[in-house]
């Protein structure tokens, strides 16, 4: 098995900070926006550098999407951010309405999402952003693993035309992926070969995946993980071509299984290759307080339990 070594861990919102530090020099039309989230967003060195590019709406995120909206008329490319709950359930109307239906080049920057923001509760916490965006038509949906994916992910909207919708976290995670790795939106990413088992996993859930795999290997089960970054477009060949070699899947996500990758991917396999699938996801429930790693445990997704998830699937074959 191919070791991925954490080259230190880091916030995949940094990330995006990064990203857009790097956009503000290399492209005059990106411009930024945030709902009074500047240092959660890490929008500093963007605001410090390009202050006339970057506009402080305040606690008033509907009112950013139509401003975004309206930017792009006259050409510019507008990077909204602020917490996933609110740049989702808060503003889905001003979304559907002012970008997805218009098609818009607005790229929807989401922080703090699923679980892992932790003590800031249930109501800061969303569990169904991916869903409620990958229904909109038109709406590209990434959902990044690390900090070094994160920040190329970033780079690579600016180049991307059309709505989108970037979602990462809060939390210090692994940071594993090739800096210099290129983004490529809809494709996925192999980072283990294996022939028992398919364990497709994305955001958070791709390091304990590839721990996952490791503990699996030493109980002689060979698990191939893919990291998904990209739930919409879906790479359904590369999902169809792994399930046709091992012939059952696990599924691993930060969000809700109801409407997330996990769903996408067994539409896929049902028109296609039905196959035995396990989800490793949050079971139709909101979030509560704690700890990033007391949730993560208690909600069921760390790597014990993919590898758990995984010895289900397998009996299922």
């Amino acid at each position: 098995m191919k070791k991925y070594e954490n080259t230190g861990s880091k916030d995949t919102r940094s990330g995006f900070g990064a990203g857009m530090t790097e956009l503000g020099q290399k492209n005059e039309n990106v411009v930024a926006l945030c709902a009074d989230l500047i240092g959660s967003l890490k929008f500093d060195d963007f605001k410090k550098n390009h202050p006339e590019r970057f506009f402080q709406i305040g606690i008033a995120e509907a009112n950013m999407i139509g401003i975004a909206a309206g930017l792009t008329i006259g050409g510019k490319i507008p990077f909204t951010g602020t917490f996933a709950n609110f740049s989702t359930g808060r503003v889905y109307d001003q979304i559907r309405q002012s970008v997805a239906y218009s098609d818009k080049n607005v790229k929807i920057c989401a922080s703090h999402a699923g679980l892992t923001l932790g003590e800031d509760g249930a109501t800061h916490q969303i569990l169904e952003d991916i869903g409620l965006m990958k229904m909109l038509p038109g709406m590209t949906v990434i959902n990044t693993c690390d900090y070094n994916q994160t920040k190329a992910a970033t780079i690579a909207l600016a180049d991307h035309h059309g709505p989108a919708y970037l979602r990462f976290g809060r939390p210090v995670v692994a940071n594993f992926t090739p800096a210099d790795e290129p983004f490529v939106i809809g494709k996925a990413i192999m980072l283990n070969e294996g022939t028992d088992v398919t364990i497709v996993a994305t955001g958070h859930l791709v390091w304990e995946a590839l721990i996952a795999a490791e503990k699996l290997e030493e109980k002689g089960i060979s698990a191939e993980v893919i990291n998904i970054h990209t739930i919409k477009p879906l790479d359904e060949e590369a999902i169809l071509k792994s399930v046709a070699k091992t012939r059952c899947i696990v599924t691993a996500e930060e969000h809700n299984y109801l409407g997330g990758l996990g769903e996408s991917i067994s539409g896929v396999l049902a028109l296609n290759n039905p196959t035995p699938q396990e989800f490793v996801a949050v079971q139709d429930s909101f979030g509560e307080s704690g700890t990033p790693e007391q949730l993560m445990e208690k909600y069921k997704l760390n790597n014990q339990a993919i590898v758990e998830a995984v010895e289900r699937v397998i009996k299922r074959k």
